[in-house]
C-alpha cells in the first residue's frame, strides 16, 4: 500500500490531507468541550445543530462549486480555500456565545465543501490505474482516521497541559501546513468543458449519480453510515462526561476507538477487494454496524452502560463505517469519464452529506428527549433501512463493464474512435440518456 507514496504529486497530496485533518480532529474535540462549557447537558443538541449547519454547507455549496471548479486552477483553488480555513480557525478560540459557533462553523465548512471534493476527483487524474487508486482510497480512509484516532489522542496529551481553547490553534497549523503542502507540487489542470448552462453545470453529477444503479445503492449505504456515525459523533460527549461522568480526555479515547476500528478495515480493505466484489464487502461492514446498535442497545436494557461496552461498540462500529465508505471511490471512478469526475466526486459530496443533515439532528433529538436505549434502536433501524434499500437499488450482478452501442451517435462523439461496439465503464451523457435505465 506504501508503495504508491514514491509517486511525490501523491505523496504530498496525501500530506497534505493528513495535517489538515489532525487539525480537524483536535477541533472536533474542542468542540465538544466548547459546546459543553456553553451548553452543559444540552450539548447534544447543540452539537447537532452544530453537525447540521456543517451538512447545510456541504449540501448547498458542494454542487455550485464543482459547477465552476474547471475554471480555475485546481492548485490555486485547493490553497485559497485552505487559508480561508485557516483563518475562520483562528477565530473560534475567541467565541462566547453559541450563535457565533455557528456563524463560524458555516463559513468554515463552506469552504471544506469546495475544497474536499476537489482534491478527491484529483487523486484518479494522478493515479488511473485502478489498483494504485484502491490503495490510494485506503491511504485516504487512513487519514480520514487520524481524525478519529491520532487527533483525540494528541488532543488527550495536549489536554493535560492545556485548555480545549488552544486546541483550535493546531486546526490553524493543520490547514496553513496543508496549503504548503498543495503549492509545492503541479496538479492536473481540469479539462476545459464543453460550454453548459449555470443549471446543467450545477445538477450534472447529481443526474449522472442517480441514473447509476451501484451509485443509488451507494447512497442508501451512506444513509447506514451516516445513522451510526451520527450516534458516535454527536452523542458521546454526553456519553462519556453526562452518563458516565469521566474526563474530557476519556472523551478522546472514546472518539479514538472509533477511529482504531475504522483505521483496521482500511488496512484490510486492499487485499480483500483484490479478492472479493466491492459490493458484498460493503453490505458486510453495513450489517456489522446495525448489529453493534441493536446489540448495544439490547445490552443497555439489562446492565449498566459501562466505558469498556461504549469503547467495544464504537470500535466495531468504526469497523463497519469503514468497510461501507472506503470502496466508495471505486463506484464513482468506474461510473464516470475524466471530466465528469469532479461532479460526480461533488454529487457524492452533497448527496451523502444530506443523509447527515437527516442522522446528526435526529440523534441528538432521540438522545436528549427519548434516552440512550431508544436513540440506539431508532438509528439501528433507520441504518438496517438503508442496507435493504441498497439491496434493493445495486443489483447483486452489476457489471463492472457494460456492453452497449453506439450506433445513433454523431460521427464525432468521443466514444466512437472508430468503433459501433465496444465495452467500457458506462456513462451516462446527454447523447445518450436512453441508457440511463438499464445502467
Amino acid at each position: 500500500m506504501l508503495a504508491i507514496l514514491a509517486d511525490r504529486t501523491y505523496r504530498h497530496l496525501f500530506l497534505a490531507q493528513v495535517t489538515a485533518l489532525l487539525g480537524t480532529g483536535l477541533a472536533t474535540v474542542a468542540l465538544g468541550l466548547l459546546a459543553f462549557d456553553l451548553a452543559g447537558d444540552g450539548a447534544a443538541l447543540v452539537l447537532g445543530t452544530v453537525f447540521t449547519i456543517k451538512m447545510v454547507a456541504y449540501v448547498g455549496i458542494a454542487p455550485v462549486a464543482a459547477a465552476f471548479a474547471d475554471r480555475v486552477p485546481r492548485r490555486a483553488l485547493l490553497v485559497a480555500l485552505d487559508l480561508v480555513r485557516a483563518g475562520v480557525a483562528l477565530a473560534l478560540p475567541f467565541v462566547t456565545e453559541v450563535w457565533q459557533v455557528y456563524v463560524l462553523i458555516f463559513l468554515l465548512q463552506s469552504a471544506s465543501a469546495a475544497f474536499t471534493p476537489t482534491f478527491q476527483a484529483t487523486i484518479p487524474d494522478v493515479l488511473p490505474e485502478e489498483a494504485r487508486y484502491t490503495r490510494a482510497l485506503s491511504l485516504s480512509r487512513l487519514a480520514y482516521d487520524l481524525e478519529n484516532i491520532v487527533s483525540p489522542t494528541l488532543a488527550a496529551l495536549l489536554l493535560a497541559v492545556m485548555t480545549y481553547d488552544a486546541l483550535f490553534l493546531g486546526t490553524v497549523a493543520g490547514f496553513l501546513a496543508s496549503a504548503f503542502l498543495v503549492v509545492s507540487v503541479l496538479l492536473p489542470s481540469p479539462s476545459p468543458s464543453e460550454p453548459r448552462g449555470v443549471y446543467d453545470r450545477t445538477t450534472r453529477g447529481i443526474r449522472i449519480y442517480l441514473a447509476t444503479p451501484r451509485l443509488r445503492g451507494l447512497l442508501a449505504l451512506n444513509l447506514t453510515a451516516a445513522a451510526a456515525g451520527a450516534m458516535v459523533l454527536v452523542n458521546t460527549v454526553v456519553l462519556v462526561r453526562g452518563a458516565l461522568g469521566l474526563s474530557d480526555s476519556a472523551l478522546a479515547w472514546t472518539l479514538g476507538a472509533f477511529g482504531a476500528g475504522s483505521m483496521t478495515a482500511a488496512l484490510a480493505l486492499p487485499r480483500l477487494l483484490d479478492a472479493l466484489p466491492d459490493r458484498p464487502v460493503m453490505f458486510g461492514g453495513a450489517g456489522l454496524m446495525v448489529a453493534t446498535l441493536l446489540g448495544l442497545g439490547m445490552a443497555v436494557l439489562s446492565v449498566d452502560l459501562g466505558w469498556t461496552l461504549l469503547l467495544a461498540a464504537w470500535l466495531l462500529v468504526g469497523l463497519g463505517y469503514s468497510t461501507v465508505l472506503t470502496p466508495s471511490g471505486r463506484l464513482l471512478r468506474r461510473s464516470a469519464h475524466a471530466g465528469d469526475r469532479p461532479a460526480l466526486f461533488a454529487a457524492q459530496f452533497a448527496l451523502s452529506h444530506a443523509c447527515w443533515l437527516v442522522t446528526y439532528p435526529l440523534s441528538g433529538w432521540l438522545l436528549t428527549d427519548y434516552g440512550l436505549v431508544p436513540a440506539l434502536i431508532g438509528l439501528a433501524l433507520l441504518a438496517a433501512a438503508g442496507m435493504l434499500l441498497g439491496a434493493i437499488l445495486w443489483p447483486a450482478d452489476d457489471p463492472v463493464e457494460f456492453e452497449h452501442t453506439h450506433d445513433n451517435l454523431p460521427l464525432d462523439h468521443p466514444h466512437l474512435h472508430g468503433k459501433r461496439h465496444h465495452a467500457h465503464p458506462f456513462v451516462v451523457d446527454d447523447h445518450h440518456p436512453r441508457w440511463a435505465s438499464r445502467l
